[in-house]
């Protein structure tokens, strides 16, 4: 069985940054997703499409496709006083923010007084990765997965 839309699909994965730092990696413990549903970054899912269970391979996937490219307005100066019950703000915090399009996930990276700058960007963003992949299982995702857009079970995103 071949990965396509609607299946259900086990990879195990190391991922390396563009100088070959593993940044994350399976470890054993396979990563399943259902296919054509926006699950995992769409340069890896366009590269797993059509492969077969046993099949190995090396992608390296631009950031275009992966994370997206770096938005610079998405740093932002913002009062300190937004943060609100928060006594000690330190660089590498994340928090979640409202905006007019919606929450956004944001990172301290500088803290200057009562300006502190937040960047709203992945933090993957701007990075071209490469995943070493192994397709470990293919199979029909249930009319349930299907219904929920999500697989269920071992390794599969739950809500």
């Amino acid at each position: 069985m071949k990965v396509a839309k609607d299946k259900v699909v086990s990879i195990e994965y190391v991922l390396k940054d563009k100088d070959g730092n593993v940044m994350d990696a399976s470890n054993g413990q396979p990563l399943a997703y259902l296919h054509g549903h926006g699950q995992i970054i769409p340069g890896l899912e366009k590269a797993l499409e059509g492969k077969e269970v046993g099949e190995k391979l090396t992608v390296t996937v631009p950031a275009a496709e992966a994370y997206g490219e770096r938005v610079e307005q998405l740093v932002q100066e913002v009062p300190r006083q937004l943060f609100q019950g928060v006594d000690n703000i330190e660089v590498g915090m994340r928090f979640e923010a409202q905006s007019e399009q919606g929450v956004h996930s944001v990172e301290v990276t500088k803290v200057e007084g009562d300006t502190i700058t937040v960047d709203g960007n992945h933090p993957l963003a701007g990075q071209d990765l490469t995943f070493e992949v192994e397709i470990k299982g293919v199979r029909d995702a249930t009319e349930d997965e299907l219904a929920d857009g999500h697989a269920h079970g071992t390794g599969g995103v739950e809500h």
